[in-house]
């Protein structure tokens, strides 16, 4: 895969493309419609992001070869221009020429022997919000997983963090910025720059939530308390660099990232695992099993709950949270014979190859059958990428698995959740994330299930 002087064939257009706008209306009214249209038109497609020219990777063999080359195919484009305006410069946006050091430094904290300690702080924090719930109570269910993925992030990474209040505001300022992003993403950068309500509303969610975390990381600089992460990143030392920490401000856009990727993401993905729950009984009924023999054990670890990861990994296939991502070229390069010039946006999307039918056969189907302790299935190589791939794969994503997980298994545990209404929840159009946003569902107590089939039933269809 190298650039060369020979010509090549041009890359197919999508349809659709208006002046000035050009396929912004369908990547607003229909973005997954749109999205699981264009294998149709080629392996590679040529789209238009409002007057921002971008080619989108639909096949998994060519996207991982984008994500594995993460010199030339480096971090950029729309998406990422808008997320930096609040994250700063972070181990996730971070350009190919500090990235490793950036890892490097952060990897201490994430390291496998570290999860069982994480657990056991989830643990706590799981058990608290699912014990404000009451019988017949009807929970906003995202709420509810943000309660709970904010909770844990904060126990795990500061011990003791903002005051319910800050608390509040933080997580009601995240939400700001995801139901923004994805629209600032599309608009051309003048309209970003008007003061209208929403540009306000995001600049200055931006602003609280920067204080807050900035405040946090310098009363730990002071507390040193050990053994939390955020303690750990700010004693870590580059040894294979220039034996450099991170400054206050290094310090303040990594934990941005742990915050807004780690609330956020895991929340959704719980949410969604828990309305798949809800309107499938038996796989229900044998998570429960499952949990109450892990949970009463002591063994919390996503690999001692093997069919409840599979929901949550399930879950991730049919609802990326990350459900569109971008890089930026910085040489010429041929790919599938196509010749792509330094500067180009390269658009994929976890969605549109999770719902390929000839990756995933019945694409739309909840199947947590499709997933064994191996991993993906034979058919599927290449083509499970809710946490990206190659060098930039999310540095977090045993760490946002194991909580999921945990939580999941935790619920269904200790409570039945049912659809008070189940013809009134619709799945969404995703933004920023991809949130099941409306979803409410009935605490009640765990029903008896005698004689349940130990097996899933094969009909099963996604709720």
């Amino acid at each position: 895969m190298t650039a060369t002087d020979t010509p090549t064939t041009p890359i197919p257009r999508a349809a659709g493309a208006l002046p000035l706008l050009g396929h912004a209306l369908p990547l607003l009214r229909d973005p997954l419609g749109f999205l699981r249209s264009l294998p149709q038109v080629g392996d590679l497609v040529a789209i238009r992001l409002g007057s921002h020219p971008a080619i989108v990777v639909c096949d998994p063999e060519l996207l991982h070869q984008v994500l594995v080359n993460d010199r030339v195919f480096d971090k950029g484009g729309p998406i990422y221009d808008r997320v930096s305006e609040f994250l700063g410069n972070n181990v996730s946006s971070c350009p190919h020429a500090e990235h490793r050091q950036q890892r490097r430094l952060l990897q201490p904290a994430f390291h496998p022997d570290l999860m069982a300690g994480y657990a056991r702080t989830m643990a706590v924090q799981i058990d608290e919000v699912i014990g404000t719930w009451h019988e017949g109570q009807v929970i906003d269910v995202l709420h509810e997983t943000t309660r709970i993925a904010s909770r844990a992030l904060i126990a795990t990474l500061f011990g003791s963090g903002p005051d319910p209040t800050t608390m509040d505001q933080a997580t009601s300022d995240i939400a700001t910025l995801v139901a923004s992003t994805y629209r600032r993403t599309l608009q051309p950068n003048w309209l970003n720059a008007l003061p209208t309500p929403a540009n306000t509303r995001h600049r200055r969610a931006s602003r609280r939530l920067h204080a807050t975390i900035a405040a946090y990381v310098a009363e730990q600089r002071t507390r040193g308390d050990t053994g939390r992460m955020l303690s750990m990143l700010l004693e870590a030392r580059d040894s294979e660099g220039d034996g450099q920490g991170m400054s206050d401000a290094q310090c303040i856009d990594q934990v941005m990232t742990f915050f807004f990727a780690g609330t956020e993401t895991t929340a959704v993905t719980l949410a969604w695992a828990l309305h798949l729950i809800a309107t499938h009984p038996d796989v229900e009924h044998q998570v429960r099993g499952e949990a109450s023999r892990a949970l009463h054990a002591g063994d919390t670890g996503p690999d001692q709950l093997p069919l409840t990861r599979a929901v949550v990994t399930e879950a991730l296939r049919l609802y990326p949270p990350i459900w569109l991502s971008m890089r930026l070229t910085t040489a010429d390069i041929t790919l599938a014979g196509h010749r792509i010039p330094a500067g180009t946006t390269i658009v994929f999307s976890p969605y549109l190859i999770h719902h390929r039918p000839d990756l995933h056969p019945d694409p739309e189907r909840f199947d947590p059958g499709r997933w064994n302790g191996a991993g993906q299935p034979a058919t599927a190589r290449h083509a499970f990428v809710p946490f990206g791939g190659g060098a930039r794969k999310c540095i977090g994503d045993q760490f946002a698995l194991t909580q999921a997980v945990l939580a999941l298994a935790t619920i269904v545990g200790r409570r039945h959740l049912e659809h008070p209404d189940p013809a009134a929840f619709r799945t969404p159009k995703p933004r920023t994330t991809f949130q099941p946003t409306g979803l409410r569902l009935r605490v009640t107590s765990p029903p008896a299930r005698p004689g349940t089939s130990s097996q899933a039933a094969p009909e099963q269809q996604r709720g």
